[in-house]
């Protein structure tokens, strides 16, 4: 057993201190919010994340893992201090703010004892890793060690992927915290995990490199659905067939309202600030593109709406989902609240409906009307847009929701919904990237 200190209980963190929990290690989490604290301790996980409650209620069980916002003095002389904390984009620039981590030095330094190490998980700028040891060394008179060990976790599926992830990947300077973390993570690796360990620049630049590389697959596909919309062609099987190609594979071959989320967007902008730093900017200009064709993608479905409607003041939109993804209520960079506030800035009347996500539209958004009942967030609608590919809004009732609006017309931003019921049900569909728009509906009703 290790005692590790956790700092940062975001997304990550708190995630992150349950899983080495259930790995059998003593856990102390450390997040200056008070109200985060309180939550924790209480056994409530403070987003919405599969199993995580579950498996926090069990943490707690097991005496092993506590929540604190200062740091208590059974942190001293820690085995690791586990570097969770955000890393957001810096106002008025595409750069990360490292305030944040370096706050996390200062903290963590009166702690440090001996046999302890630093490990960063949070993803960073490469070269960062080397200020943060300087810092660090400043501060102890003690062999000032610092590791990075990337994150790779999928909101959704974090508990799994911390408990099974598909790799570990370790960037050490010294022999010693190389062990600490081959100790740590000898139950994963013994079931098969592979680690690949490398240099400390190495292991900062994976994590970063990996989202753009995703980041351009996505975009990649959608360029397709822009070429495709325009000479009647289908995206979703050309995305099939070139999917079928193993050196290209059909994971992130998803047409539609293109990536968001707290991770892809500031990841893919603070690369390229690096790399300008570095002298470097043309060998990501192409990352540019990436986003310009995200950006295109939300922009898609006003033009759809416009030639569809003419006018948007006061036209009645629905957006169906308001989180970046399914299976979570994070709203950071969201692709379907985007699209609701392209509306609102046009003049219509929208509405947002989300599983999960309401409680953040409301605190995040407060100009956006927010339900998570269904025939409240659509009664009277003009416009349906599917933002976000939860599972149940391929299973609406066409028939039934076509009873509830005023007119039949919905944008099928994620490729999710079986057309022909739509069609049957008296609904004119435009599916992103497919040639597939009909006219049932031919008369609008607008007051």
């Amino acid at each position: 057993m290790k005692k590790i200190v956790v700092i940062g209980l975001g997304y990550l963190g708190a995630t992150t201190a349950v899983a080495l929990n259930k790995m059998g290690n003593r856990v102390i989490g450390i997040d200056p919010n008070p109200a985060k604290i309180s939550s924790l301790s209480a056994g409530t996980v403070p987003f919405f994340e599969p199993g995580l409650d579950e498996a926090l209620t069990e943490a707690l069980d097991s005496k092993q893992i506590s929540f604190h916002s200062s740091y208590p003095q059974e942190a001293k002389d820690a085995d690791i201090f586990l570097l969770c904390v955000g890393t957001p984009q810096a106002p008025g620039t595409k750069a990360a703010d490292l305030r944040y981590l370096e706050a996390a030095i200062d903290e963590l330094a009166p702690f440090y004892g001996e046999n302890s190490i630093v490990v960063g998980k949070s993803t960073v700028p490469v070269g960062t890793a080397v200020q943060l040891k300087s810092r660090l060394s400043a501060l102890v008179q003690l062999p000032a060690r610092l590791a990075w060990n990337p994150e790779f976790l999928r909101e959704g599926n974090a508990l799994f992927d911390s408990l099974s992830p598909d790799r570990l990947v370790i960037g050490t300077d010294d022999a010693f915290s190389e062990r600490v973390l081959d100790e740590l993570y000898a139950q994963l690796t013994e079931a098969g995990t592979p680690m690949v360990k490398t240099d400390i620049a190495t292991a900062e630049l994976v994590k970063v490199a990996a989202n753009s590389f995703l980041a351009t697959k996505i975009s990649f596909i959608n360029a397709m659905a822009e070429i495709s919309e325009q000479v009647g062609a289908d995206a979703v099987k050309l995305a099939e067939a070139i999917g079928h190609d193993a050196r290209i594979g059909n994971k992130f071959l998803r047409t539609g309202l293109g990536f968001g989320g707290g991770c892809l967007p500031k990841d893919i902008r603070a690369f390229q600030a690096r790399a300008e730093e570095l002298g470097l900017g043309e060998s990501v200009r192409f990352l540019d593109s990436v986003e310009q064709i995200n950006i295109r993608r939300r922009n898609r479905v006003i033009e759809v709406a416009q030639e569809t409607f003419s006018e948007l003041e006061n036209l009645q939109v629905t957006v169906l989902g308001a989180a970046f993804k399914p299976e979570t209520d994070d709203i950071r960079d969201s692709p379907a609240i985007a699209v609701a506030e392209l509306f609102a800035s046009a003049g219509s009347k929208v509405r947002v409906h989300d599983p999960k996500a309401v409680a953040n539209v409301r605190a995040a958004h407060p100009q956006l009307a927010a339900f998570d009942d269904l025939q409240r967030a659509t009664a009277g609608a003009d416009l349906i847009v599917i933002g976000t590919d939860w599972f149940e809004y391929g299973l609406i009732d066409p028939a039934q929701l076509a009873s509830w609006v005023r007119n039949r017309v919905v944008v099928d931003g994620r490729n999710i919904l079986p057309v022909a019921a739509w069609q049957k049900a008296g609904w004119k569909v435009v599916a992103l990237g497919r040639s597939i728009v009909n006219e049932v509906a031919s008369e609008f009703v607008l007051q």
